[in-house]
């Protein structure tokens, strides 16, 4: 499929330029009057007019594709053909990296592909639950209804994370403006009392005398102390993508008072939605666990998981390895072991997910609530010990004019 730089007029006389993807000049055309424009150039893409796709961390979000899901669920319920409704779908989508691969989804279908195929030549769009999950309603015949569950699930997923980056991006946000704070304080702000200090030759405290060096030090290091913090973040982003790296955060989050709880519950309802969202869709436990894995977002819970796939295949029930992990919250295990006995699982995982949902959500509420009044402590803590420092030789110099 090649790739055409197209400049064109809209229905409202607007010129737009652009990028297409089609297989010939013919059906480029054909597309950009689909879509309602006149075209008044087209030419192959080349290095330099080509869209440069620049992409930090997930390209499609949970929350597009819970958008996406339910609108195909609409459109198939209103009797529209699958291609017809991934064509409309296409033009409609605002995420480009969903509406590139809705395109390549329709043309590989097209050619005769399925649609969980076509889908899952894109893992960077659609993850390998959703190509599965999708696998698993052609062969049943239940497509609409594994579209309207993973709504649901991408939805709620959407939610969980949202919640938690809260939790995060509140300290983050207030240790950077403290650092800030300092930095500007100990370059701008001090120096100038240094001046003053030397004029009215002062015998300074220690604690002043350390502001002071520090100041200095900063002043005549800032940029090596920059490089170094650039690297640090850098060895830090590199660790953090291997083995040993992974297993120390997750062990740190895990562990940490204040998180650990949320960090707990956040993977039990991810854990019991997914789960419970493709048992839902007919897919063998095993297959199921495996997917279910895959979604952790702390490494420590994946291998749990993984641990359990080899007891379940040799004979061992769902439950057992849960109620015996040391990672999943005790109600975990004992619900799957009624959902087990009841012949019920996948609603009892289901109530599992919608209640630690509602768990996580107060968790957040009280980590956020338990973090402000420290974080405000520790900054003003921070801008006290400067204060005092520029306040001390003056303090000394008033209580000697007393004497």
């Amino acid at each position: 499929m090649a790739e055409f730089t197209y400049v064109a007029i809209d229905k409202n006389g607007k010129e737009v330029k652009g990028n297409i993807t089609a297989d010939r000049r013919e059906m480029a055309l054909s597309k950009l009057k689909n879509e309602g424009l006149t075209a008044l150039e087209l030419k192959d893409s080349t290095l330099m007019t080509r869209e440069i796709d620049i992409a930090f961390g997930t390209l499609v979000k949970p929350r597009d594709l819970s958008v996406f899901c339910r609108q195909f669920v609409s459109m198939l319920g209103a009797g529209v053909t699958i291609l017809d409704a991934l064509r409309m779908l296409a033009e409609q989508t605002e995420n480009k990296y969903l509406r590139k691969a809705l395109e390549g989804v329709v043309s590989d279908i097209e050619k005769g592909e399925t649609l969980h195929d076509a889908m899952g030549k894109r893992p960077r769009i659609f993850p390998d639950m959703m190509v599965s999950m999708v696998a698993a309603g052609e062969s049943s015949g239940r497509l609409e209804v594994t579209f309207e569950r993973m709504s649901i699930h991408f939805e709620k997923s959407a939610k969980v994370k949202s919640m938690i980056k809260k939790a995060a991006i509140y300290p983050s946000m207030v240790a950077l403006i403290s650092i800030v704070v300092m930095v500007v304080m100990l370059v701008v702000v001090i120096p100038r009392y240094i001046v003053m200090f030397e004029e009215m030759q002062l015998e300074l405290p220690g604690i002043t005398l350390f502001v002071i060096n520090a100041s200095n030090f900063l002043k005549s290091n800032g940029f090596i102390l920059l490089a170094f913090l650039i690297a640090l973040i850098f060895i830090i982003k590199t660790y953090n993508g291997t083995d040993s790296g992974k297993h120390f955060v997750g062990r740190l989050k895990a562990n940490i008072p204040i998180y650990k709880r949320l960090e707990l519950k956040s993977n039990a309802s991810l854990y019991a939605r997914t789960l419970s969202t493709l048992t839902y869709a007919g897919m063998p436990l095993i297959d199921s666990l495996g997917l279910t894995a895959n979604t952790m977002t702390n490494i420590l819970f994946k291998d749990e998981i993984k641990r359990s796939v080899e007891e379940i295949k040799a004979g061992v029930p769902l439950s057992k390895p849960l109620i015996d992990s040391k990672l999943f919250p005790a109600m975990v295990g004992h619900m799957v072991k009624i959902g087990e006995e009841s012949g019920d699982l996948d609603n009892m995982l289901n109530k599992l997910a919608e209640y630690y949902d509602e768990e996580v959500e107060m968790e957040t509420e009280t980590v956020m609530a338990a973090l402000e009044p420290v974080m405000i402590l520790v900054m003003a803590g921070m801008v006290g010990f400067l204060i005092a420092a520029c306040m001390a030789p003056m303090i000394s110099m008033y209580n000697g004019f007393n004497i």
